[in-house]
């Protein structure tokens, strides 16, 4: 049984999928809504409404994180008591947890990150300000490892996770929800404030690359542990390593980046994706064997069996 039929594993009902849907999603569909709908005058008065409640950094993170925490426990009572499914069936194909996985792919993306970091710093540092300040650093480092989780638990359970398998076993194919739920992905990134400063287009590219990136993790992998590393140690060195003042997370970090934000749009956004990625998906097909690449990613989700499955009491 593949991981998109680990769906058949529960009840399937339409309203059930409508309801979880709107209720877990419902933060990511306002964000957007806003994003359409709003009169650019409005999103910028919205923002420094923010700046005029003088906050702490380390407060608007915790306080914008804390509602993932609400959500992916909603989503898991939801599965487990509405569609009647284990979490398990929901994470991965195996018969438990690979944190062996998470662990790699979280350091994968680390020393990347971190190593390209410290790379241009060492070229060019003019626009790279050192702010470590020992106590907020403290602060910030203790929220990000116990809310981070939570946060990319949420995307990745939802958008790889619930979405990726309910809709395939609606449509009957793999493709369609890997790019579905892929542009999804970008789409409910669209209020972030790198949209309005890089460009949307731009930021498309990397939010729905990303999110294609993570799928194709998934569905080659058969679970969710490559694509949970990945995200949380994505999110984690963005948090502590470098922030800047026209980014999602403008954190305490260690770094302060200064510089316009289109000068870093090719390195940071087309070279990933069209460069690092296919890489990091070549590094992670040799060492897990991935194998049969076109059924995996564009192949067909039938039913099992009655005898391979079993809806759980």
């Amino acid at each position: 049984m593949n991981y998109i039929q680990q769906a058949y594993k529960g009840q399937r009902e339409l309203w059930m999928f409508i309801l979880t849907t709107v209720l877990v999603a419902g933060i990511f569909i306002s964000n957007f809504v806003f994003y359409v709908f709003a009169d650019p005058a409005d999103l910028d008065a919205a923002m420094k409404a923010m700046d005029h409640w003088n906050l702490p950094a380390n407060v608007v993170l915790a306080i914008n994180l804390l509602p993932f925490t609400f959500l992916l426990g909603l989503l898991f009572v939801l599965v487990k008591f509405v569609h009647q499914r284990s979490l398990l069936s929901l994470t991965t194909t195996r018969l438990k947890v690979d944190f062996k996985r998470i662990l790699f792919s979280f350091l994968m993306i680390t020393i990347y990150t971190v190593g390209t970091f410290f790379l241009m710093y060492y070229i060019d540092s003019s626009e790279i300000v050192f702010q470590f300040n020992p106590g907020k650093f403290a602060v910030l480092f203790i929220i990000s490892i116990l809310l981070f989780p939570f946060q990319i638990g949420l995307e990745e359970y939802l958008f790889r996770g619930y979405l990726m398998q309910h809709i395939g076993v609606l449509v009957k194919n793999k493709w369609f929800p890997l790019i579905f739920t892929s542009i999804l992905f970008g789409v409910a990134h669209s209020a972030n404030p790198e949209v309005g400063a890089i460009g949307f287009w731009k930021m498309m590219i990397f939010y729905i690359g990303t999110g294609l990136l993570l799928g194709i993790m998934t569905l080659m992998d058969e679970g969710l542990e490559l694509a949970l590393g990945f995200h949380l140690g994505n999110n984690l060195i963005a948090s502590l390593l470098v922030t800047a003042d026209w980014t999602a997370l403008q954190t305490d970090a260690l770094f302060k980046d200064t510089s316009s934000p289109e000068l870093g749009s090719i390195s940071e956004i087309i070279l990933p994706v069209l460069i690092v990625y296919p890489i990091m998906l070549l590094i992670l097909s040799k060492k897990y064997g991935w194998t049969n690449w076109k059924d995996k990613l564009f192949g067909n989700v039938e039913e099992p069996p009655k005898e391979n499955y079993k809806i759980i009491d």
